[in-house]
């Protein structure tokens, strides 16, 4: 069958076919040994033909208007002549059943561009799995031609890091509040940020939005930044009315240039690959070791003298771990 040949594939994706693009990132998502063999197949082939692309990485508070402010950013990169894609990682999506689906309806305008494409992540698994998925369509999609990849974070926690590992730029959106504007927002966030953006700055809460953008970068002040490079800034923008996304852009491009002549975007690329790498090695060595025969008949007896006291955890974890040295998986 032609659909079982990864040229198919290739050759559909390097044409710029989105059709076959959404084909081939649903046969990445799937967990199906032979799709999983195929698709290491495709990757291969693809691989040159990407890292071309400006890797942005997004995320919002709730009711931050992020997917607002991403449709207005796209729809400004697509008539300045780019062909955009989002992608997003959902972790929450294996408990919610995958709300972020709800991103393409949300999204109307863009999802209708021909210089566009939105995927939401995988609906189920674990933030690891999700995360690999979301890498891999990242690739998928640059070798298609897209060069700005918008990644998006739907979900909360882990799931910020996740995504500032995998991209070039780390923005994160924030809105003007009743005075705590540094409330709900972790420190570790604004470590990770190169830019916050104070959303929704547009009539009554321009002014607010002002005093909010003073206070993030008082707090930024107190952070050391990533890069004695770049100094993260505060801007505020109006996704409705798209004041400021303009200014987002040039930021993205100054960032990604000043990294660049510096040397730091080739070597934060690279230590990216490296990451993705050793990631990928202990996902896989997850499954190898679920999948071991012995762990598998040991397993559920062990579990239940954990939960009973009757054997430490540690002594559990040394027992399954030693069958891995001696017992061949299937």
């Amino acid at each position: 069958m032609m659909e079982q040949d990864p040229q198919y594939y290739v050759k559909g994706v390097l044409e710029k076919n989105k059709r076959i693009l959404a084909k081939t990132i649903t046969l990445i998502e799937s967990s199906r040994p032979d799709h999983q063999i195929l698709s290491r197949r495709i990757m291969e082939a693809l691989l040159p033909h990407t890292g071309r692309s400006v890797r942005l990485g997004i995320t919002g508070i709730p009711g931050a208007g992020k997917s607002t402010l991403i449709e207005s950013l796209g729809m400004f990169l697509i008539e300045k002549g780019h062909r955009t894609a989002v992608l997003a990682v959902d972790p929450s999506s294996a408990k919610s059943g995958g709300s972020v689906l709800a991103d393409k309806t949300r999204m109307e305008r863009l999802s209708a561009e021909e210089s566009a494409f939105i995927r939401p992540s995988p609906s189920g698994g674990t933030l690891g799995g999700v995360a690999r998925k979301t890498r891999e369509a990242m690739l998928v999609c640059e070798a298609a031609g897209f060069d700005v990849m918008i990644i998006e974070t739907v979900g909360v926690g882990q799931s910020e890091t996740t995504v500032a590992s995998m991209v070039d730029f780390f923005l994160v959106i924030l809105i003007s509040g009743g005075g705590d504007e540094l409330q709900g927002i972790k420190k570790g966030i604004l470590e990770m940020a190169d830019a916050l953006v104070i959303n929704k700055a547009d009539g009554e809460n321009a002014v607010r939005a002002a005093q909010a953008r003073q206070q993030y970068e008082t707090a930024l002040h107190l952070i050391s930044p990533a890069s004695a490079n770049w100094s993260p800034p505060v801007m505020t923008a109006s996704a409705l009315e798209m004041n400021g996304i303009a200014h987002i852009w040039e930021t993205v491009l100054d960032h990604r240039d000043r990294f660049i002549k510096s040397g730091e975007f080739e070597l934060n690329r690279k230590k990216q690959a490296v990451s993705w790498m050793w990631a990928l090695i202990e996902e896989g060595l997850k499954e190898r070791f679920r999948l071991n025969r012995t762990i598998r008949e040991r397993l559920p007896g062990l579990t239940h003298d954990v939960e009973k006291g009757t054997i430490a955890p540690t002594a559990a974890a040394d027992e399954l771990l030693f069958y891995l040295d001696n017992v061949k998986t299937i």
